[in-house]
């Protein structure tokens, strides 16, 4: 059989290659047996060549992140930490894969800093950007309030496809195997640049991006988490800054809250406690500190009557002085309040409450009515004065009090207290599920504290009361976790980190006749604790703890149900 001169030419091309795949890499081209060994392999050869340019290739040893049957709860799979020095960008590459039940069930990108390890105690957040034009600030304002999250700056092109209003729908198709471009730019300027450009198998292309300030010169770290999703990553690499100046923008509107609507004859201080927010042309914002305020109107503060304070600011985003914005508001100068009348009294004089601390006093209704120290008279509102439910069982005086420049005025508004011990449960063979507490709403960043008396049939570990976290709604439930260490609750749960010192095998012959006191934390920032201080009745003090659940930190109420016992709550805190 004859062979051409051509293919004597294209057989001995090859046989070069391979020789030269050999001889430089010293990679046996034989051993590589499946399409994620290859490409594991060429970026390992990447990396390993000597960087002559100035792009660094990184290894990716997890490229498939999440179950793939994108099972994956919230804060349970994570990509590779990518380190990004100062003046460098990181150009990411995957695919995005997606349960499909919800927007956020996609990519969702954590920026931090230099800390190698989630858990550790240095571990700080800038923020958590979502793929659905969502996201929230971390724990740097702990650090340093000027890295602060702007949800105003996170900006779309999320198209509405099938033209029927609503453009989530479209979003979760094309985000379904959509091939995702990401590129996080750690500029030398202070700030981070986020653009994630989608390309979905339906051949729609859409952009997110968002920017936010950073350290200017440490490093900081990005990473990828699942979240009913899961992600195959293609490419990493590192590229020099593509942002080494910021333009500056000019503000645009100032505004003010918080500042007092009545100051008393004597006192000069028309601010209080007054806040003072700029938006520039970008559409960012910032609290401005007081001495960056001119005061183009200083009221006369004595003399009484209604004033004007007229306030501007002048400076840019970037700190140079340029064109002012400006803006007013209006307070009364009063003279001394003397006396207070109750004139209306408040819709609630009755409180039902467990004890021993008494709820706070509903001003709901109230109208109270002023005496000044020039005879004259006019309603105050009752965001001025204090209120205290003295506590107690029974008929009580809500005291009601005026703080004054000089000397504090005092009234008091007849109440009833009864004091109620709530329990949960008839007897020791109270069925599951069929029985609850009251529902008690947890503000973010505060608790609530039970403290209850059980009583238990002593059968099984789990004959003891359970804590239920969920939404005003209550069939949506973040978690329901029991005193034994064990709970369920989708996504809420998942993200939990259980401990305690319990000996189980003892567990439940000690629940009868015990002291227990429960405390649900809202942290404010997605996640919330419960935590079980149990005091035998022997003596034993025990623990049960469950931190970090996922939770919508505006939207946390709990309530106590019971199985096979009953429990009496003493109180509620």
């Amino acid at each position: 059989m004859k062979i051409t001169r051509l293919m004597r030419y294209a057989l001995g091309v090859v046989a070069l290659l391979s020789l030269g795949l050999v001889g430089c890499e010293k990679l046996d081209t034989y051993s590589i047996n499946s399409p994620a060994d290859l490409q594991h392999r060429i970026d390992s050869i990447a990396a390993a060549k000597p960087n002559t340019g100035d792009t660094t290739y990184l290894i990716v040893s997890t490229p498939i992140v999440g179950a793939e049957n994108n099972s994956a709860g919230w804060w349970t799979a994570f990509t590779d930490y990518f380190k990004i020095p100062s003046n460098k960008l990181l150009h990411l590459e995957f695919i995005n894969y997606s349960s499909g039940a919800g927007n956020y069930n996609n990519w969702n990108l954590a920026v931090t800093n230099d800390t190698a390890n989630r858990s550790a105690s240095t571990y700080k957040e800038y923020f958590v950007l979502r793929s659905d034009a969502y996201g929230w600030g971390g724990k740097m304002k702990d650090v340093d309030a000027s890295y602060a999250f702007d949800a105003k700056l996170i900006a779309n092109d999320y198209k509405d496809i099938d033209g029927d209003g609503d453009i989530w729908n479209d979003f979760r198709t094309t985000m379904q195997g959509a091939r995702v471009s990401m590129d996080i730019d750690h500029s030398a300027t202070g700030n981070v640049f986020v653009t994630a450009k989608a390309v979905g198998t339906n051949g729609v292309t859409i952009v997110e991006t968002y920017n936010q300030p950073v350290s200017a010169s440490e490093g900081i770290i990005a990473f990828l988490v699942a979240d009913g999703s899961h992600f195959n990553i293609k490419k990493a690499y590192l590229l020099p800054s593509k942002v080494t100046t910021i333009t500056d923008v000019n503000p645009v509107s100032i505004a003010v809250t918080g500042a007092p609507e009545f100051v008393e004859l004597g006192s000069t201080n028309f601010w209080g406690n007054a806040k003072a927010t700029v938006t520039f042309a970008d559409g960012s914002s910032k609290l401005v500190d007081t001495a960056d305020v001119s005061f183009n109107i200083v009221p006369d503060m004595t003399t009484v009557g209604k004033k004007t304070v007229v306030l501007a600011y002048s400076k840019t985003k970037k700190g140079a002085y340029g064109k002012a914005v400006s803006t007013f508001y209006n307070l009364e100068v009063t003279n001394a309040v003397k006396s207070l009348k109750i004139t209306t009294m408040p819709d609630v004089t009755t409180y039902t409450f467990p004890g021993p601390v008494a709820p706070i006093f509903n001003t709901t209704g109230l109208v109270v009515t002023a005496t000044y120290s020039d005879g004259s008279t006019g309603v105050i509102g009752n965001d001025k004065l204090q209120f205290s439910n003295p506590g107690g069982d029974g008929s009580q005086n809500a005291v009601i009090t005026y703080v004054g420049l000089t000397a504090s005025v005092t009234t008091t508004c007849p109440i009833t207290n009864v004091l109620k011990t709530q329990q949960v449960g008839a007897d020791i063979t109270t069925p599951w599920w069929s029985v609850f507490s009251d529902e008690y709403k947890v503000a973010p960043g505060l608790t609530k504290v039970f403290t209850m008396h059980c009583y238990s049939n002593g059968a099984n570990n789990w004959n003891a009361p359970v804590t239920i976290l969920r939404k005003t709604k209550k069939s949506d439930e973040y978690a329901v976790v029991r005193i034994d260490n064990f709970g369920w609750g989708g996504s809420g749960y998942s993200t939990a980190t259980l401990s305690n010192d319990w000996d189980i095998n003892t567990l439940k012959t000690n629940i009868n006749d015990s002291e227990i006191k429960i405390t649900v934390s809202n942290l404010g920032n997605g996640k919330a604790n419960v935590r079980y201080d149990v005091t035998f009745a022997n003596g034993e003090k025990h623990f049960q703890l469950y931190e970090g659940i996922t939770v919508d930190s505006a939207d946390l109420n709990c309530a106590i149900t019971v199985d096979g016992c009953y429990i009496q709550i003493k109180s509620v805190q």
